[in-house]
Order: structure tokens, then C-alpha cells, then sequence
């Protein structure tokens, strides 16, 4: 199994890494400066040794000053020597001084400045040891003076400035680390805080999550998590209200169907079976139409956002209208379309579904021998679809309730579910449109206008 990357240990990595690679670059840097500055003072006391045996030699130098035993006033003293010539002849050095001349060796090597002309640094190898040389020139011409120094004490003195500066920084790397550490894992608290509520919550709790203190950049995460639960409450409470109202719904056209078969089977006569079996094909019918109309509140409440192109609103009108003017000639009314062009944006399916309902509903409660009227155009650059009905109307009080699931007007005589008016303002809603319900003046009952935008 693949071990699941942590976050903590990433970002602990990252931050003693990077604290690592600092800490050498200034380490490096720290050694380089501290070298050459070391070196520069050293040649600085190298030159002012060279100058104080200068102005100290003595005026007639001779073979009894060819060696001097000085005391040790330091610890690095044994690696500080000199020589003094005199017309080519060692005339004085220190006891630790050899007796070849430095300058011969001074002379193979490649020197700073210019020993062979008498001053000057240079860096030689004299019996397997390395040592830094000044040579200068005395009074007369014919006195040289060499001053030198062991290069491994420059080393020793390097190592212990070193020491002293980068042992502390050293030491304090490990309590660095867990001082890193404990700032990580404190700084990744609230996101251990936030797994463990979300780890602790029932699959059907969609309560939002609350975590005080959260810092800000964890609050959108919050967020969108808190979004996505009222998300999906909506869509479960959807759900769970079409499952309640489909149960609610199907039961009475059920129940109804299951009555008129079992009288077609009890009865002898053909006249009184047929009666039944149409009775149960019309039950079959309403609750295939209350099933369509569920199916299409449940797709336009589940929050899905249909993809919109440019609508011809007349000739969608002219279709449905057709599609429902049997129902109006059985019933010997005057159903009439005035469709002038028109176009919107919206989903044609779904503006289908809204003004067949419309129309259905104008026909269906509107009596016999009644006008329906159908306008669809442009007014005052916007468009509108207008129904008007010869029915009975209805009190404002209800006309405020229509668009309530399941709300239908009492004493109208027909059968229906009540969704019809929901579907409609869920439609007109998603697609930025307005419902009006006033009474009709024209024809008495009711005139539904829905205004939008044109395309």
C-alpha cells in the first residue's frame, strides 16, 4: 500500500532545508571573509616586524649575531622566524630560522608583489613546510631582511575563530529543527482540527462545519465546504420531497385505476366493462401526466442549469398551442393565437413545458363554449407571452397562492395535482422571467402574463 504523503513532514523538510542551505552558504561565506582578513592582518604584523628589525639593526653586523635564542612570549612564537643579510651573508636570525636563505625559495615560487627586487610577500615550501615571507631592504642597500611565518598557525587561528563563531550556530541547529517543528505542527493545527470534525461526522449529517479561529487561508476551504453541504442538502431535500410527493400523489390515481379494473373484471355486461376500462385508461393517463409533471419540477428544482440558446418564443407557441387545441374543440372553445416574432434565450424544452401548462390550464378550467386567448410579442423591447381565459378567475387571495405545490382552487371541477403553477414559476425563474396573475378584464378569468428578455 502507498503511504500517504504528510504535509507536516513536507513542510518540515522544506523549512530545515532551506535553513541547512542558508546556514552553509553563511558558514562558506563567513570562513572565506574571516581568512582573508586573517591573512591581511598577519602580513600587516609580518611587514611590521620586517620594519622594526630594519630600524633596529645594529650598524656593523658580524658573525657573532648569526643566531639568536628568543624567548617565547607566545604560543604561535615558534612559528615566527627571521633572517637578516648582510652583503649576501646570513648576519642574523632567530633560532628557529634556516640557514638557507628564504629568498632562494622565495625566488622559485610566484611571489605577490616583488621579492626579487628586494620587498615584498611570497608564499614558500622550505623542508617540506609552507611559509609566508616578507622580505625588505635595510638602511643600506646591501642589508635584506626576511620575516616569516609558518602557514598552518594561520590555519590553527582560522580553525579557532571558526570555532568559536559556527560551534554555537551548530549547536543551535537541532533546537532549530525543533523549534520548526513545534511552529509546523502548531501552524497545521486547525487543518488537524478540520479532518478530525470531518472524519467524526455521520454520512447524513450536512451541517455546516464550524472551526473557530480558523486561520485565512483556511477559511475559503471552509467555506466551499459548507457550500457544497447546502448543496447537496438541497439536492437530498429534493429528493426526499419528490419521493413524498410522488407517494402523496399516485396513490389516489392508483387506488383509482385499481377500483375501475377490478369492476371491469366483475362485470358481465360489455357496455359497463367498457365503461370501466376507460375509466381505467384515463386514470392511467393522469398519472402519467402527474408523473411528467413531478419528473419536470424535480429537474428544474434540483439546481440544474440547462444550457441556453436563442428561442423562437412564436413558433414554440404556434407548436404547443396546436398540440393542445383538440382538447379546446371538444370543448367547443375558441382558442386563438396571436404570435408576432419573437426571440429569447432559454432552454426550448422547458419553455415548451411552461406554455403548455399555461394554455392547459387556461383550457382545462375555462367551461365550455369559453375563449382562450393566446398573445406571444415584443413589448416595450421586451418579450411577453400573455394567456387570457373566459373561466370563473379566482379571488386575489388565491391568485397570490398559485405557484404553491400541490395548491388547487376548490369548486373548479377538475381533477389535477396542484403542480402545474409550481413548474411554471420554477421555469420563469431560471430563466430570469416574470409571472403576473391579474383577473382578466376582457374575458373574466384569468390573465397570466410572463415578461422577459428578448434575444
Amino acid at each position: 500500500m502507498k503511504r500517504v504523503p504528510s504535509l507536516q513532514r513536507r513542510l518540515l523538510v522544506l523549512v530545515l532545508g532551506v535553513v541547512a542551505l542558508v546556514w552553509l552558504a553563511a558558514a562558506a561565506k563567513t570562513a572565506l571573509d574571516v581568512r582573508h582578513e586573517l591573512d591581511e592582518l598577519l602580513d600587516g604584523h609580518l611587514a611590521q616586524a620586517a620594519a622594526l628589525l630594519v630600524a633596529q639593526q645594529s650598524p656593523e653586523l658580524g658573525d657573532d649575531h648569526a643566531g639568536i635564542d628568543a624567548p617565547t612570549l607566545h604560543r604561535y612564537a615558534p612559528k615566527v622566524t627571521f633572517q637578516v643579510f648582510h652583503e649576501g651573508r646570513l648576519a642574523l636570525r632567530s633560532a628557529n630560522a634556516p640557514l638557507r636563505p628564504m629568498l632562494e625559495a622565495a625566488a622559485r615560487h610566484e611571489h605577490d608583489r616583488h621579492p626579487q627586487e628586494g620587498h615584498g610577500f611570497a608564499t614558500v615550501t622550505i623542508d617540506g613546510v609552507a611559509w609566508r615571507v616578507f622580505s625588505a631592504r635595510g638602511a643600506e642597500h646591501d642589508v635584506q631582511v626576511l620575516v616569516g611565518e609558518q602557514l598552518d598557525s594561520r590555519s590553527h587561528i582560522l580553525h579557532a575563530v571558526l570555532r568559536s563563531t559556527l560551534a554555537p550556530l551548530a549547536l543551535a541547529l537541532p533546537l532549530l529543527a525543533l523549534v520548526a517543528w513545534w511552529a509546523v505542527r502548531q501552524g497545521l493545527g486547525p487543518l488537524r482540527a478540520l479532518s478530525a470534525q470531518l472524519s467524526a461526522r455521520q454520512p447524513q449529517a450536512l451541517a455546516p462545519l464550524h472551526l473557530p479561529g480558523a486561520p485565512q487561508e483556511l477559511q475559503p476551504l471552509v467555506g466551499a465546504l459548507n457550500g457544497l453541504f447546502e448543496r447537496i442538502g438541497t439536492l437530498v431535500e429534493g429528493e426526499r420531497r419528490f419521493t413524498a410527493d410522488a407517494a402523496h400523489e399516485l396513490r389516489t390515481p392508483i387506488a383509482a385505476i385499481r377500483a375501475q379494473a377490478q369492476v371491469a373484471l366483475a362485470e358481465t355486461e360489455d357496455t359497463a366493462r367498457r365503461h370501466a376500462l376507460g375509466a381505467t385508461l384515463a386514470g392511467c393517463d393522469r398519472a402519467a401526466r402527474l408523473v411528467e409533471q413531478l419528473l419536470t419540477l424535480s429537474r428544474v428544482e434540483g439546481g440544474q442549469s440547462p444550457a441556453f440558446a436563442p428561442v423562437l418564443l412564436d413558433g414554440l407557441v404556434r407548436r404547443e398551442v396546436a398540440a393542445v387545441a383538440g382538447r379546446a374543440i371538444a370543448k367547443n372553445q375558441g382558442l386563438a393565437v396571436d404570435a408576432e416574432p419573437c426571440t429569447v434565450m432559454g432552454d426550448a424544452t422547458l419553455l415548451a413545458v411552461l406554455v403548455r401548462n399555461l394554455v392547459d390550464n387556461a383550457i382545462r378550467y375555462a367551461p365550455p363554449g369559453a375563449r382562450v386567448q393566446v398573445d406571444v410579442g415584443l413589448h416595450a423591447g421586451r418579450a411577453r407571452l400573455r394567456v387570457q381565459d373566459g373561466g370563473a378567475g379566482l379571488p386575489e387571495a388565491e391568485r397570490r397562492r398559485l405557484g404553491e405545490r400541490f395548491f388547487r382552487a376548490l369548486g373548479s371541477g377538475e381533477d389535477g395535482s396542484g403542480l402545474g403553477w409550481s413548474i411554471v414559476r420554477r421555469i420563469a425563474a431560471v430563466h430570469g422571467f416574470t409571472v403576473t396573475v391579474d383577473a382578466s378584464a376582457e374575458f373574466g378569468g384569468l390573465d397570466v402574463t410572463v415578461e422577459g428578455r428578448s434575444a
